[in-house]
């Protein structure tokens, strides 16, 4: 079987203060959006710069962990995996979501003195729990 590797990591900062909720099974799920920034010159040597959001997802007890230590505008490290998810309205109209799966987040910025670590080990969960 051939190796693959579905891993990100991001440093950017909250665009918006984290939300929680339950699966159906009762187990936590925050998301939340972090923004990066990207700036360079370009070759008329004006200043230019991309933003480029993404979603975030958080499970079991790290979920709970960012809800109550997150804050929109924070700076965070988050890391793990990209996952897109798809879903039909009830119109019948598929829609698409590209997320990342975090399973470290730490926060970074001047809310704190210290970085501080959160991390997960490894946690499956069933897609009948993401329907909430």
């Amino acid at each position: 079987m051939a190796r693959s590797l579905n891993k990100v990591m991001i440093i950017g900062s909250l665009g918006r203060d984290p939300e929680m909720r339950y699966t159906p099974s009762g187990r936590p799920v925050t998301s939340f959006s972090v923004v990066t920034r990207r700036t360079w010159k370009s070759s008329s040597g004006e200043r230019r710069e991309e933003q480029e959001w993404f979603n975030v997802v958080a499970w079991g007890a790290l979920a709970e962990i960012c809800k109550s230590h997150l804050r929109k505008d924070q700076q965070v490290y988050i890391e793990r995996r990209l996952q897109t998810r798809g879903w039909e309205d009830e119109e019948g109209k598929r829609h698409y979501r590209t997320e990342v799966v975090a399973n470290e987040m730490i926060v970074l910025g001047d809310r704190c003195s210290a970085p501080i670590d959160f991390s997960q080990d490894e946690a499956e969960y069933d897609e009948e729990d993401y329907a909430f």
